[in-house]
């Protein structure tokens, strides 16, 4: 599987972004899915993940009732629906793809990464 992540921008606070992350490969509707992020000087971080049919998501903490994951499986997509950002979100925000039984948070178990799409977020 291939990852392309898109929609990136400069965006003032408590304004809205949507992350887009385009796959290849027919077997996309396998895999689990996941956004991170990574912040200048700061380890890559969750931020949020869905399982391979788009049942069931979990959130960080800290974009919990503000982010959004889903995906389109019949168009290779998935999405993160970015609400009321804050400075603090400010990152390299990444796709990522994970073949395993149910969604993880954990960033070693995923098997494919995509580029990483800019965010950044003034006060």
């Amino acid at each position: 599987v291939q990852l392309q992540a898109s929609g990136g921008g400069l965006v003032q606070a408590g304004g809205s972004l949507r992350l887009s992350c385009a796959a290849s490969g027919r077997t996309f509707s396998r895999y689990n899915m996941g956004w991170f992020r990574q912040a200048p000087g700061e380890e890559r971080k969750f931020v949020a993940a869905l399982d391979w049919n788009g049942r069931n998501t979990y959130y960080a903490d800290s974009v919990k009732g503000r982010f959004t994951i889903s995906r389109d499986n019949a168009k290779n997509a998935v999405y993160l629906q970015m609400n009321s950002l804050k400075p603090e979100d400010t990152a390299v925000y990444y796709c990522a793809a994970d073949y395993g039984a149910a969604f993880t948070t954990t960033i070693f178990e995923y098997d494919y990464w995509g580029q990483g799409t800019e965010v950044t977020v003034s006060s």
